[in-house]
């Protein structure tokens, strides 16, 4: 452990509230500061999205959410179950007030500001993951290589281009080749005859997100870290000196601070700390199925919105965006949506014996930021609304907001998201 000494004031004994990469990371960092924690989470670690998502390490692609491509698919296309954006036909005030802020955030003019806002804390987040390795987080990442991301055509290439190239304009390294359909499967021989054009991302990483995730739990834990597992916080109270945590077991613990963690179900505990933002599940699907052959990295098809990833002997398969209950059921309707969708686009994949099923809920906010900092309560933080990139963005944001807690002075990085923006 560092020998980071907190600020007189800073909190010594912090509550972490969720147990997946963020407030795992948030808890790693704020260890190294000298701060003691308490992790809480209602199911178990990496219980949430943090266990069977895609597992990218990939700041170079690490945008927002809301992009112009989504006022493209229209009314018609979202009510679709098959659509790579799905939304349940259902009245919903909240989901309702959601989307119409998330549309109006949808344009390239507001893309762009919001991709200026994340390129600093994404040029911090593979140096945050090579501190947690230096520091004991065993389970390595893996380069991506190489990291493709396949079309059936060159014109559905042009919007990932453009993207890039801003990405470029507003200070982020990111480095890429074109290839044709030709040259994408020689690099990889599991594209299927459909892969018309491809780009090829350099610098990018990739893990097996469960794996490492408890493998940063068990680093936390043996740092003294207690857990609080099969518990559920019912409320966060602002008292005198302390925050007290309200759990559903009875317990009302008081700590020095508490850090909002647990990802699409923030907004019920930080509303009432001033955080206005409504947190929207935007829950995805992953199966994992045998291929001929294991790719060397992951494979993107950005068009059907679906993310392969090598894990082990099989090939992960992720993808979709639905706009629903984090708690509802998974719907098989969107793993057929899936299937169906890469058929064509991998050679040889045993798509119809799939294992792992699975759905978990991303966290998203209407403007495609997280929410990192302090709400209204100068005990209570929030870490969370990252949308797709809380594997990528888990340790950056941790570090960052342990650096706020201790010092009192926030990073310019999390300037674009205050929580009570």
């Amino acid at each position: 452990m560092t020998s980071h000494t907190p600020a007189i004031g800073a909190p010594r004994d912090v509550a972490i509230v969720g147990a997946g990469m963020v407030g795992l990371a948030t808890a790693w960092f704020l260890q190294e500061r000298g701060v003691s924690v308490t992790v809480i989470d209602r199911e178990g670690v990496a219980s949430g999205a943090s266990w069977g998502n895609a597992g990218w390490l990939t700041p170079g692609l690490a945008t927002p959410l809301p992009e112009p491509a989504v006022l493209r698919y229209g009314v018609r296309a979202v009510l679709s179950p098959s659509s790579p954006v799905y939304v349940p036909l259902r009245p919903d005030p909240k989901l309702l007030g959601f989307l119409t802020r998330f549309t109006r955030n949808s344009t390239a003019k507001r893309w762009r500001r919001a991709m200026d806002a994340l390129v600093p804390i994404n040029q911090r987040a593979l140096p945050a993951f090579d501190r947690l390795a230096d520091g004991g987080v065993h389970t390595p990442t893996q380069e991506a290589a190489p990291f493709l991301a396949a079309y059936r055509t060159e014109a559905e290439r042009t919007t990932l281009l453009e993207e890039l190239e801003h990405i470029r304009a507003a200070g982020q390294g990111i480095e890429f080749d074109t290839l044709s359909g030709e040259q994408a499967r020689e690099l990889e021989p599991l594209l299927g005859p459909a892969v018309g054009a491809a780009i090829r991302l350099h610098g990018q990483r990739f893990i097996d997100p469960g794996t490492f995730v408890s493998e940063l739990a068990e680093a936390v834990r043996v740092r003294g870290a207690r857990f609080r597992i099969g518990t559920a916080v019912t409320a966060v109270h602002n008292k005198p000196g302390q925050a007290v945590v309200e759990t559903t077991d009875g317990m009302q613990q008081p700590f020095d601070a508490v850090v909002l963690a647990n990802g699409s179900w923030l907004s019920r505990l930080a509303r009432p700390h001033g955080v206005r933002t409504h947190v929207q599940a935007g829950r995805g699907y992953s199966f994992s199925v045998k291929t001929p052959r294991v790719p060397a990295g992951p494979l993107y098809f950005p068009a059907q919105r679906v993310a392969c990833t090598p894990l082990g002997d099989r090939l992960r398969v992720a993808g979709m965006m639905e706009f629903r209950s984090p708690d509802a059921k998974l719907d098989p309707r969107r793993i057929a949506a899936i299937t169906e969708a890469v058929r064509p686009l991998l050679d040889g994949a045993e798509l119809d014996n799939r294992a792992d099923e699975w759905v978990g809920a991303r966290p998203c906010t209407p403007d495609g930021l997280p929410l990192i900092g302090r709400t209204t309560s100068s005990r209570v933080f929030a870490a969370g609304g990252h949308g797709m990139w809380g594997v990528t963005l888990g340790p950056a944001t941790g570090e960052l907001l342990a650096e706020l807690m201790t010092t009192g002075r926030a990073p310019t990085e999390l300037a674009p998201f205050e929580p009570t923006r």
